[in-house]
């Protein structure tokens, strides 16, 4: 009796674990909280680069010259879960399913602050297309970046039309209404 005791004592204090795992993430703010009536459905880990092209500004008063700046193009990134590849995140945005095709569109509704040298934390409302793993997704969260700010170096006249590639990681969760 005891042996069957314990592995189901233990399996009843690794369920809370797992849930405890996808749990809202930390130092979120009010503001990039899922809507009331949603519920998380999943989280995604993604690692890829941010897309930066440089590209003319406006002309200067002062000096007549053209200014330039880097400009945000898209993401590029592979959805990991487990570690493993299970979709892709482009331009869009959007996240899409490697298994089942399905995908869900963003549109940012709030920022946050990432931290020095982080993109920032968003808050998305998501439009799903397609029955499989996105089906349903009502919102996405950005959260706990590391890089993908726009390049250091400068942007002038020389490097005008050249794109920068800029390593970063992000987790993402995804919100169904309940």
């Amino acid at each position: 009796m005891y042996r069957r005791t314990v592995p189901a004592l233990a399996l009843a204090f690794a369920i809370p674990c797992a849930a405890a795992a996808v749990a809202e993430p930390a130092g979120i703010s009010d503001a990039l909280r899922a809507p009331a009536g949603e519920q998380l459905a999943f989280v995604m880990n993604a690692q890829g680069v941010q897309i930066y092209a440089c590209k003319p500004g406006t002309v200067d008063p002062v000096s007549y010259e053209m200014t330039f700046h880097w400009t945000f193009v898209a993401p590029e990134a592979t959805l990991l879960v487990d570690g493993k590849p299970a979709g892709h995140h482009g331009a869009g945005p959007v996240w899409e399913s490697k298994e089942d095709g399905s995908r869900v569109k963003g549109a940012v509704r709030q920022k946050q602050d990432g931290g020095a040298g982080n993109i920032p934390w968003l808050l998305l409302a998501g439009t799903s297309e397609g029955a499989g793993r996105f089906a349903g997704v009502t919102s996405v969260q950005r959260v706990a970046t590391r890089g993908g700010v726009e390049p250091k170096d400068g942007c002038d006249a020389t490097k005008a039309g050249r794109e920068a590639r800029v390593p970063y990681t992000a987790q993402y969760y995804f919100y169904r209404r309940g």
